[in-house]
């Protein structure tokens, strides 16, 4: 029977978690963090799934302060999905048959913390999930399976993260045992056809209208959830989450006009045609309702 240690935090781990339940000795998790409105603390998803599925927990602060309970658990392999910390060579170490890691890109392409919002935002039809084993490196490390996911052309980040979130985990109901059994090869990743995602940064969600319509579209599909897309408007951040290209419009960009009823911004290619939208502090509505409450939006220049 194998003994596996479970590494990961956000929603997107917890199909894999209870994938592979049965086989789990310990679950590590980041620790409670402050979140929404009131800054209470909240606890990672996967800690309310081990704790549902009646599995030990930990949420060490630093990966030093874990490695006595690890050798403790004794893992043959460690399985590691969106944890967000690096493992020290160490942790690499520990369990005989090494440390997995499912990745939510098509490796060698988007190596890093934010992988899905780096394909939206790339244009990217399709992506995907990759089974590999860990080394040092970011994402580096030789690969064991993929399975390609084609995303539609209105899929946020959030809804792709939900889709591979499940196919990552039938990935690992199918091959976890194979790979247990050593019969899995490893295939080393090609380097010269690496790309990076980098950990996103509130500033990301802003919307720039010296860029083209339909790249500005991918970057509303790309900031959903977090750290969601956003204009300027008299001072206060009005959310876009939902919005179109017409590509064979013209406005200057930044300049807002209005199409079909709705709100539309100019850009370098193309008009920027909101559909939903969200104020400060209020809930979010349709474009066009929050144009009739706004009628001076039009005109202005963002």
């Amino acid at each position: 029977m194998p003994r596996i240690v479970f590494m990961g935090s956000p929603a997107f781990a917890v199909p894999s978690l209870r994938a592979i339940a049965d086989s789990v000795v310990g679950v590590v998790t980041q620790p409670d963090r402050p979140a929404g409105r009131g800054n209470a603390l909240t606890p990672p998803a996967i800690k309310q799934a081990g704790l549902e599925l009646d599995l030990p927990v930990i949420q060490p602060d630093h990966m030093r302060e874990a490695i006595d309970q690890l050798r403790a658990w004794k893992p043959n392999l460690i399985l590691v999905v969106a944890f967000g910390k690096i493992l020290k060579q160490e942790v690499l170490d520990l369990p005989p048959l090494g440390c997995l890691n499912l990745h939510a890109s098509l490796l060698p392409q988007y190596r890093g913390a934010a992988p899905i919002p780096a394909a939206i935002l790339a244009g990217e039809t399709k992506t995907g999930v990759t089974l590999m084993k860990l080394d040092a490196g970011l994402d580096t490390g030789p690969m064991l399976a993929q399975r390609t996911y084609i995303m539609n052309p209105v899929e946020t980040a959030s809804q792709v993260a939900d889709g591979l979130s499940l196919m990552g985990a039938e990935l690992l109901r199918e091959l976890l045992p194979v790979y247990l059994s050593g019969k899995l090869d490893l295939v080393p990743q090609e380097d010269a056809l690496a790309s990076y995602a980098p950990q996103l940064k509130k500033e990301d969600g802003l919307l720039q209208f010296t860029n083209s319509a339909e790249a500005l579209v991918y970057r509303i599909r790309a900031m959903t959830d977090w750290p969601g897309a956003f204009v300027h408007v008299n001072g206060e951040p009005l959310k876009v989450l939902r919005a179109h290209a017409q590509p064979d419009l013209t406005a200057a960009p930044g300049l807002v006009i209005q199409v079909d009823g709705c709100p539309a911004i100019g850009t370098l290619e193309g008009v920027l045609v909101l559909e939903e939208v969200q104020p400060a502090g209020k809930k979010a509505m349709d474009a066009a309702s929050f144009l009739n409450g706004h009628p001076n939006f039009v005109g202005q220049r963002l």
